[in-house]
């Protein structure tokens, strides 16, 4: 009997919007208001990236920016400037995918930690030019750092509980396409 072809895609971009949901609502809820608290790390930021470098096919570009415009809305952020910046980190590590498979894990967490950094640098640059008050810098540095040093916990959760790894040299998909 001829089996179905099986395309996860779909699928996994559900996944996607639904992490994205739920990253979402417990970013909303009402906790850590208290001046002088360490801002929380951008987890969606790291769950991103970590599927644009491991299954590019899963995260259209209109996906990203859908979802990130929705957060945009969400959290009062300026409509449109972190999903431009999470966009252009998104396909510039998409564009290296196939570049960054071979490449160790240290590797790969510093250019992901130089493509966040180059696009929160980027924000609070444009922001700075509108004159749209903005946090401290020594906030947006710490906020910065603590996204960078959660993106392998992002990784470590994506592979273990969602199945999204980096495919393997010359590995193809249900349709025999390379990934």
């Amino acid at each position: 009997m001829a089996e179905p072809i099986r395309d996860d895609r779909w699928l996994y971009r559900a996944l996607f919007v639904l992490a994205a949901a739920a990253l979402l609502f417990l970013r909303m809820l009402p906790v850590g208001v208290l001046p002088g608290r360490v801002p929380a790390p951008d987890l969606l930021l790291c769950l991103t990236l970590a599927w644009a470098l491991r299954r590019p096919e899963y995260l259209p570009p209109v996906l990203v920016a859908a979802v990130f415009l929705v957060e945009d809305m969400l959290t009062l952020r300026p409509p449109g400037l972190w999903t431009l910046a999470a966009v252009l980190g998104t396909e510039f590590l998409r564009s290296r995918a196939v570049i960054m498979r071979d490449i160790s894990f240290l590797l790969e967490w510093a250019i992901v930690a130089a493509v966040m950094a180059a696009a929160a640098l980027g924000t609070r640059f444009v922001m700075a030019i509108a004159f749209v008050p903005q946090p401290a810098l020594a906030d947006g540095l710490v906020h910065l750092l603590l996204t960078a040093l959660t993106y392998p916990l992002a990784v470590l959760v994506s592979h273990l509980a969602l199945g999204v790894r980096k495919p393997a040299t010359g590995e193809v998909d249900a349709l025999g396409r390379r990934l």
